[in-house]
């Protein structure tokens, strides 16, 4: 079964169980500007699943398109991925334990016609905060599952909660057995020799969590997650995910490019490029911060492995081809985005070939240096300096020192990178925590700041300014918007004062839900129109600014304080970035 009629089968499924159908929200959050990228298919909805009613109700289901961004180094083995489509369904208030285990049920056994004898699951075990969840059991018990297939977990196996705090509660996951041979007696879901993998996570909140104490929440949300390549790869009885039609066009070609055989560098060529398409697609830009950092990463990373293959950069454009061709059907907006695809990655290509040359030049200057002090080895400190400030590729690094006569201190370089990675998996996680728990007093002046901003641009400079990307935090606030030119200082001041105007003049701010269509109708503004579902949320601000986008705002613009611009600057080719924060009067 190709992923497209999976992806089918699980919308047209719950569609038949009465749940509305909403479309992925972009990789690039529209109103979470503190996450890097979507992470998750619940990460759009944390507002409603907060207690914010849904235009679209109490039952919900969609495909999702994620990116995660902690593994980027661990992909090129057989199962990790950066870019990833979750499939989900959503019960806000509605139905809990009994029906939604039931659904996955039968979805899977029915729909995808999964053995009985295949699955096994989990459950909580219970704690001091949460009793053993002998319910969820009961009910797999009852659909079919039997008693010596259904196992018990603490919180680090079958709990979920988004951040410190927060909504939160028990889950129940699925878990597909591939057939291999159990790696010990007591071989189980737990396990991760390959035998069991898991396929489908219920989550049941129904507790808050605060610093001190968990309590029971007054409506009870489930949330759930089904990983579209993963179950795809298992259906089809493959052995990697890069085995299946998602990838296989791409990594067919790359075998009969490449002049060396490396298996590892054709999973990464063929997932960073899927990856840094989508991101493109999306919105994304590389640079030199944040995604735009992740994004550039990832397409250095892809090219590197290009010239580890032998392969000619040149060949680079009709493996984009390929790939769009090959998913359009899925995703049709990189065939819609295609010009602009091709454009970022082949000019993100001849920037880093130029990378390589510098990171040469500095690679000679350090070998000079050592050989004056008449050293036998390169010190890993500066294999890793080459790397993290000239982004020149360890491997590089090591085959020109052989070159030269010299070893590289790999474990020095090991130890330093892994600081690093740490660093940057800490940073990350921070990222996604902080969009969901930090929705703070100071978060929402922000949120609201940056629709006067936009406003504002407008009447500065022309109708076509529109928002490409923000980034907020309880400090500053980041909004980068299209612009062929550099800020003069009267434009800025014009933009500052136009802001701190309307501040004064202590706008309401109106919320209303209404049809996609009259919507745009009445001139509110969006990123990304197609995204949206076709009840949409339109926050208006006097007669000033009237957006799409799911909030939350303060009630008046009185309640912002004092707008100030702290810096105008490039943020990459046509896009210009404004960094800002509000002063409040103290008391």
């Amino acid at each position: 079964m190709k992923a497209i009629e999976i992806r089918n089968k699980y919308l047209n499924y719950f569609k038949k169980q009465g749940h509305q159908i909403i479309p992925s929200a972009p990789l690039i959050p529209e109103d979470d500007p503190s996450v890097l990228f979507t992470t998750a298919g619940m990460q759009p909805l944390v507002p409603y699943l907060l207690g914010q009613k849904h235009p679209e109700g109490t039952r919900l289901a969609d495909y999702q398109k994620c990116v995660r961004t902690n593994d980027i180094d661990e992909v090129g083995d057989n199962r990790h991925l950066t870019y990833f489509e979750m499939l989900g369904n959503w019960s806000l208030g509605d139905y809990f334990k009994e029906e939604s285990i039931k659904m996955s049920f039968e979805f899977l056994t029915k729909e995808l016609e999964i053995p009985i004898e295949k699955l096994s699951v989990t459950c909580f075990e219970g704690d001091k905060d949460c009793p053993k969840d002998t319910i969820s059991a009961e009910i797999w018990k009852r659909v079919g599952i039997p008693e010596n297939r259904i196992y018990f977990y603490g919180k680090e196996d079958n709990w979920w909660i988004a951040g410190e705090e927060g909504p939160c509660g028990p889950d129940t996951e699925m878990f597909y057995d591939t057939g291999k041979e159990p790696c010990c007696s007591t071989c189980q879901p737990s396990c991760d020799c390959g035998k069991y993998v898991e396929i489908w996570n219920n989550v049941f909140m129904e507790y808050f969590k605060d610093k001190k104490e968990y309590t029971k929440l007054d409506k009870k949300n489930v949330d759930t997650g089904l990983g579209l390549e993963r179950m795809t790869m298992l259906l089809q009885g493959k052995e990697t995910p890069f085995d299946t039609e998602i990838f296989k066009p791409v990594m067919e070609k790359l075998e009969t490019l490449q002049k060396l055989d490396s298996i590892e560098s054709r999973r990464i060529v063929a997932e960073h490029l899927r990856s840094s398409m989508m991101i493109i697609a999306d919105g994304g830009r590389p640079g030199n911060l944040d995604r735009g950092y992740i994004l550039r990463r990832l397409i250095r990373r892809m090219i590197r492995h290009l010239n580890k293959l032998q392969i000619d950069l040149e060949q680079l454009a009709d493996l984009i081809e390929i790939n769009i061709q090959n998913l359009k059907e899925m995703y049709p907006e990189l065939e819609k985005n295609k010009e602009n695809i091709k454009n970022v990655l082949l000019e993100e290509k001849d920037k880093f070939v130029k990378t390589l040359t510098h990171g040469e030049r500095e690679f000679e200057k350090e070998i000079k240096k050592i050989q004056e002090t008449k050293e036998s080895k390169i010190p890993g400190e500066v294999v890793f300096r080459l790397y993290d400030t000239y982004g020149f590729p360890p491997e590089v690094t090591k085959e020109l020192a052989q070159e030269n006569g010299y070893e590289v201190e790999l474990k020095e370089f090991k130890e330093l990178f892994k600081k690093h990675q740490e660093k940057s998996r800490e940073g990350s996680m921070q990222k996604f925590k902080g969009g969901l728990a930090e929705q703070t007093q100071e978060t929402i002046c922000y949120h609201t700041a940056t629709h006067l901003l936009n406003a504002a641009l407008k009447q500065v400079i022309g109708k076509d300014a529109h928002q490409k990307g923000s980034n907020i935090t309880v400090d500053r606030m980041r909004f980068d918007f299209n612009c062929d030119h550099k800020l003069t200082p009267e434009e800025k001041q014009q933009i500052e004062n136009l802001v701190n105007q309307w501040i004064q003049e202590g706008l309401e701010v109106t919320k209303q839900e209404m049809k996609k269509e009259e919507a745009i109708a009445t001139g509110a503004e969006c990123m990304f129109i197609e995204k949206y579902p076709d009840i949409v949320t339109v926050y208006s601000i006097g007669n000033i600014s009237k957006e799409l986008c799911g909030g939350p705002h303060v009630k008046n613009t009185k309640e912002l304080g004092t707008f100030k611009i702290k810096k105008e600057e490039s943020s990459s080719s046509g896009i210009r970035r404004i960094k800002a924060i509000l002063l409040k009067e103290e008391n």
